[in-house]
């Protein structure tokens, strides 16, 4: 259950951000509400997610498993939902995104992409756990540009999921109305959605 109320005062910058989530993702996002209850924190993180979009050096499926791998570590359950449905929606293997929590156990994975995840969880994890080894590994096979925006983009997911989860925003139901079947996914999918 939400720590904050999802009903924040009707301000214009909400009715906006109301209007443009429900034309984008056919849904209001929680964690916008939550946010409303500033309209500066809500204007600042509305800006700042605009920026991040255009970010565009680093493969998009890198980046999706980077950023889930992060959420999955913080353990936010609205970002693995929301990850799973943008990320489906744009076509990605949806094995690979059920997979993320149990990404160790899975034959899904490439090496890179397995170097990626593993990166993102060691920079989650509090202290910082990122060995030089997988840093060079991966700097070397993405390039300097790519590598220092998936350090960026693990960072803001941390940012992300540490608010969402301290909000007690939880899965509003996106991965339910993928046009994806679930069949036999098992106890992975289940995960994801939780």
């Amino acid at each position: 259950m939400a720590r904050v109320s999802l009903t924040p005062p009707r301000t214009l910058l909400l009715r906006l951000a109301e209007w443009y989530s429900r034309r984008t993702y056919g849904k209001v996002l929680d964690p916008a509400r939550a946010l409303a209850h500033n309209p500066r924190v809500l204007r600042g993180d509305l800006r700042f997610e605009q920026s991040v979009a255009r970010w565009n050096r680093l493969d998009p499926d890198l980046k999706a498993l980077a950023v889930m791998a992060s959420a999955a570590s913080i353990g936010c359950s609205w970002c693995m939902d929301f990850g799973y449905w943008e990320n489906a929606g744009r076509g990605m293997d949806p094995r690979k995104l059920h997979d993320v929590p149990v990404w160790r156990g899975s034959d899904a994975y490439t090496p890179a992409e397995r170097d990626v995840m593993e990166y993102a969880e060691a920079m989650t994890a509090t202290p910082p756990t990122v060995d030089d080894d997988l840093a060079e590994r991966l700097r070397t096979r993405l390039g300097e540009p790519a590598f220092v925006e998936l350090t960026a983009m693990v960072a803001v997911e941390n940012l992300r999921s540490r608010i969402n989860a301290a909000l007690g925003l939880t899965s509003q139901g996106f991965k339910d109305s993928c046009d994806l079947p679930d069949a036999g996914r098992g106890s992975a999918a289940g995960a994801v959605a939780d």
